[in-house]
């Protein structure tokens, strides 16, 4: 049977040892995405919701969410993350009345382990920001589904959805 990696002798969880793995440059891309109605929609296309500009506050959010991943995720690694880049785009159905944003993150760093996590944390939050943003012209916004597209870098190779 392998060894689990991320619990001690005593059987607890603990945080990877990953001092001892090589350096290498590894990207993740993970996507989200926030389905709302014609109002919400007509207000971010517009630039109308009383909060402010909704998808730059919303990457800002998710940047900032990337470079915190360790704090808010237990057994994440503090990491120095060399490119964060969030994208939003409309996927529209006038028929069935359905708009929806996906968003997508890349990041990037040069390290012994990966930024799956921080990619997702990024996505998740920007869509949440959206989310608290909007909420006060409907609430019914559904969130996800959310996912890693994409890896790369790391002992384990690349991923790809």
């Amino acid at each position: 049977m392998t060894k689990l990696t991320h619990f001690n002798e005593q059987g607890r969880a603990k945080m990877v040892d990953v001092s001892q793995k090589d350096d290498t440059i590894r990207t993740a891309i993970a996507t989200s995405s926030v389905t709302v109605n014609k109002v919400i929609y007509d207000e971010i296309v517009g630039g109308t919701n009383k909060k402010g500009d909704v998808f730059a506050v919303a990457q800002v959010a998710g940047i900032m969410a990337a470079k915190q991943t360790s704090m808010i995720i237990p057994m994440c690694h503090p990491l120095s993350l060399t490119g964060i880049n969030i994208t939003f785009d409309w996927r529209i159905d006038e028929n069935e009345e359905r708009y929806e944003v996906l968003i997508e993150a890349e990041v990037k760093t040069k390290g012994p382990t990966g930024v799956e996590m921080e990619a997702l944390t990024a996505v998740s939050v920007a869509a949440l920001t959206i989310y608290d943003m909007c909420k006060a012209a409907d609430k019914n916004m559904i969130i996800g589904p959310t996912m890693l597209m994409k890896k790369t870098g790391g002992k384990n190779g690349d991923y790809s959805r």
